[in-house]
């Protein structure tokens, strides 16, 4: 419970034996937490330095809990402060980086290995950027569906601009499209490319993060600062934003104009499968079948293909014969 704070496990025995009771001299805490003596002196001395404990008058000399609240509180503060002070530090080391070991064969590409690290080197390289991120977005991914795109959220409330190209794939997962829905509406500029050849990104047009295999494997991936491998990488992600159709007009809390229908247009638009759209409308997939064959007819529109071609055309407009 208190390790993420910084205590081990008798430190914290002590600590919630006090705090229940248990016991106030060594003792009592000794036959408690079935520590010898010598580690459990050693984990009150502890305790009394990080200020989760004080000592009462008397003989013997009694231990008393400060409450949590208080003790967990002081500590936090104290680590915030360190962090803070380690982060100056690294800033001022960063500066003081010789510019020729920056652009050393060494140094261009890191190596990230394990879920866990990727994407906490991504949450990292997202936290850092200050203009641009660009995503080409396909699966797998490192975290579940309602974790993946946290970073991008945090940095479009930051003001940063984000551009993203997914993938129909990308749409497939339960709960992946309204994910999208509200990265779009946080002022993600989003399209859709039915040939996403792997999943990208690029912040501020210095560094790049792409997977280490050709099947996009989320167990390991290499971040690039190469400046000629990354500037290559953009012109790409140019081409294919170029390429790749828009995400417009999706559908808003309170819409009312079209209903399901409008959102089933959208998701047609992406290329999803029948059984991802039925999911995500929570129907089944002949309830679909028939809600697209009459689509179809309402739009004059002989295909899927031309229903959201022209879902695209009209660009929001009410479907009107």
């Amino acid at each position: 419970m208190l390790e993420p704070v910084g205590l081990n496990e008798i430190e914290e025995a002590i600590y919630l034996a006090l705090l229940k009771g248990r016991g106030s001299t060594v003792v009592d805490l000794v036959r408690e937490v079935g520590a010898d003596p010598r580690r459990t002196r050693a984990a009150i001395a502890r305790l009394k330095e990080l200020g989760f404990v004080t000592h009462r008058h008397g003989s013997p000399a009694r231990l008393s809990p400060v409450q949590p609240d208080v003790a967990v509180g002081a500590l936090v503060a104290r680590r915030r402060q360190e962090l803070g002070d380690v982060e100056r530090d690294a800033m001022q080391l960063s500066a003081a980086f010789p510019e020729e070991l920056r652009t050393h064969p060494d140094e261009l590409v890191e190596v990230v290995v394990g879920r866990r690290a990727v994407a906490a080197r991504f949450a990292q390289m997202a936290q850092r950027l200050e203009r641009e991120m660009l995503v080409l977005d396909r699966p797998p991914y490192a975290q579940v569906v309602s974790e993946a795109n946290g970073p991008e959220l945090d940095a479009l409330a930051r003001g940063i601009s984000v551009r993203g190209i997914y993938s129909p794939e990308a749409f497939e997962l339960p709960g992946a499209f309204a994910q999208a829905r509200r990265a779009e509406e946080a002022g993600e500029q989003a399209r859709v490319h039915a040939d996403v050849p792997m999943k990208l990104v690029v912040v501020d047009a210095t560094t790049a993060m792409m997977p280490m295999t050709e099947n996009g494997d989320v167990e390991s991936s290499l971040v690039i600062h190469s400046p000629m491998v990354v500037a290559a990488l953009v012109r790409l992600f140019e081409l294919l934003w170029r390429q790749a159709c828009p995400l417009v007009d999706w559908p808003r809390a309170g819409d009312e104009r079209d209903g399901v229908d409008h959102e089933l247009l959208v998701m047609l638009g992406t290329g999803m499968k029948d059984e991802a759209i039925a999911r995500e409308l929570g129907i089944s997939v002949r309830t679909l079948g028939r809600r697209i064959a009459g689509l179809l007819e309402k739009l004059g529109a002989r295909t899927r293909f031309q229903a959201g071609l022209q879902a695209f055309r009209r660009g929001g407009d009410r479907l009107t014969p």
